[in-house]
């Protein structure tokens, strides 16, 4: 059994890490409150644009922009996005995320030359995490992990959309930890480009709404400018979903894992407690002894 001091310094240092744990999880509580408010009003946001390109696809005038699918030239890459966190201590957050992006990433080497797959990444830790498997990591974003801003998704979004447009991106795919509910959060894989139709949702209802078919009214300047207009409008929508759902879902795997370790800290300091009471009492009870026996031997 260890000796009282040495047990009451690990206590001490078992309720340090209990005090640093508790408030990171309360640092996580309350930044999870505000990031879950703006990934779901993005996500409304960005349900309402694509109901509105499904009814203009109804009319048949989607197809009709050269947008819709621009042919990439010859040399054109696929660009694979993965979004992870800047830091650690949320639990296996990135650990699904990157074994998602490499299932991902070995079917689009299988058909691809590996110089015509670029990674990008937003995120320390899925960087490292990524060049420790021996891939070659592009671009890191280290602004766009726990607080990510809309003008900052703008900016990149704009990059993407203008190398689409000009023929250099054939495909953009984005790795992302997707929010379904605070305590169902699923790694996925999303294509942004090309655009592909979202007439039917995952439960297989249409998200469109609640109004005659869009050829029965008349569209100024026109239908072609309208979508023009609305395509890029769709594909940041749709990144700023994907970003502000990965930050939330960060939040609440930060959260979760630092409430296990405070359970955990909870735990150990009240089996310390009990090893050390129990080491104090049998420290005096042995200098009780001590003294006993040197009373008794000075009584002789």
């Amino acid at each position: 059994m260890l000796k009282a001091r040495a047990l009451a310094r690990r206590r001490r240092a078992v309720r340090n890490i209990w005090k640093i744990t508790r408030t990171m999880g309360l640092i996580a509580t309350a930044r999870f409150k505000r990031a879950a408010d703006r990934a779901l009003a993005v996500a409304q946001y960005a349900r309402h644009l694509e109901s509105l390109l499904e009814h203009l696809l109804l009319a048949g005038n989607v197809q009709q922009s050269p947008f819709w699918a621009v042919q990439p030239a010859s040399d054109a890459s696929s660009v694979v996005l993965v979004l992870t966190s800047n830091r650690g201590l949320c639990g296996g957050y990135n650990s699904a995320v990157v074994r998602m992006a490499l299932g991902h990433l070995e079917k689009k080497l299988g058909g691809l030359p590996q110089d015509r797959v670029r990674i990008e990444v937003s995120g320390k830790r899925g960087a490292s995490m990524l060049r420790f498997t021996g891939l070659a990591v592009g671009e890191v974003f280290t602004h766009l992990s726990e607080r990510p801003q809309r003008s900052d998704v703008e900016v990149l979004a704009g990059r993407y959309w203008k190398s689409y447009c000009r023929g250099e991106i054939a495909s953009l795919d984005v790795v992302y930890m997707r929010l379904h509910s605070l305590s169902r959060q699923v790694p996925c894989v999303e294509t942004l480009l090309p655009f592909t139709s979202r007439s039917e949702s995952e439960d297989g209802l249409r998200e469109r709404w609640s109004l005659p078919p869009f050829f029965d009214f008349d569209i100024y300047p026109g239908s072609q400018e309208v979508v023009e207009e609305l395509l890029p409008a769709v594909f940041e929508a749709r990144l700023m979903r994907a970003i502000f759902d990965a930050a939330a879902s960060e939040q609440i795997a930060r959260m979760v894992a630092m409430r296990s370790a405070t359970e955990n800290a909870e735990t150990m300091l009240s089996r310390l407690a009990l090893l050390y009471n129990r080491a104090r009492q049998t420290q005096i009870t042995s200098e009780l002894l001590e003294l006993m026996a040197a009373a008794e031997a000075l009584g002789h």
